[in-house]
């Protein structure tokens, strides 16, 4: 007589809520997919340069697309926008997780991509986020090993120094009651963008003026949580913080 094997039927997977939320190991995977695109949804920003020279195509690991030399003057947002490409998909595509080396002459693939070259004059510098001071980062954007969350960036200098509007706009706020933050300067650019400056030692414009890119607006000091004299920065969409080397050029 010959045994016959039964294999064990496997449950189908099935998403279930409970009080927590989704259990991880029920999700169907279109569920995963569609809550991990949150993560990659691209906020339109504005930077650029005048010119923007045509790539070539080329296709490299069954990745099709283009390349992009940066140029000076551009950031991963001038370059995202000129596209219309997600701006995580070029930084995957190019196996890219620290943003401050991104450099002129540096080669990018732009996955999935094709020339458009009704796109390639349409930016200006005036268009774009310049630094407000120059310096050494202290503190980069991001999560932090104690938790805590940095919403922009540190940038050290000599207590004193000038700081200068990273794009034309209005100054909306200016006072020192903002925890953490000291002597705060922020100004609206009227595209939804807006800019902070805190840890100032010294404010010197008032709510209501119209400042040009460059202006001086503040001195450097070390308010707030400042440990040493150096300006905190942030840039602000839709008032979510953005990464600013994604609109900042090296």
């Amino acid at each position: 007589m010959k045994l016959l094997s039964r294999r064990p039927k496997t449950p189908p997977l099935r998403a279930e809520m409970d009080g927590a939320g989704f259990r991880s190991d029920e999700l169907k995977l279109p569920v995963l997919a569609r809550r991990a695109s949150f993560t990659f949804l691209l906020i339109l920003a504005l930077a650029g340069c005048k010119t923007i020279e045509a790539p070539y195509t080329t296709s490299v690991s069954a990745i099709s697309g283009v390349y992009h030399y940066v140029k000076s003057g551009e950031t991963l947002w001038s370059i995202s926008k000129l596209y219309d490409i997600n701006i995580k998909s070029i930084l995957n595509a190019n196996n890219i997780h620290d943003t401050t080396y991104i450099t002129r002459g540096q080669k990018l693939l732009i996955p999935g991509a094709s020339i458009r070259p009704e796109r390639q004059k349409i930016f200006s510098y005036s268009d774009s986020f310049v630094w407000p001071l120059r310096g050494a980062v202290i503190s980069h954007f991001g999560s932090k090993m104690d938790r805590t969350r940095n919403k922009g960036i540190d940038i050290k200098a000599s207590e004193g120094s000038s700081v200068k509007a990273s794009k034309a706009g209005k100054v909306v706020f200016c006072d020192e009651w903002l925890k953490g933050f000291g002597k705060t300067v922020i100004l609206d650019h009227g595209d939804n963008s807006q800019t902070v400056y805190a840890y100032n030692s010294m404010i010197l414009v008032k709510p209501g003026d119209l400042v040009e890119q460059n202006s001086v607006i503040a001195k450097v000091g070390r308010g707030g949580r400042a440990k040493e004299p150096s300006l905190h920065f942030e840039i602000r969409r839709d008032g979510e913080p953005q990464n600013p080397f994604y609109y900042l050029s090296n």
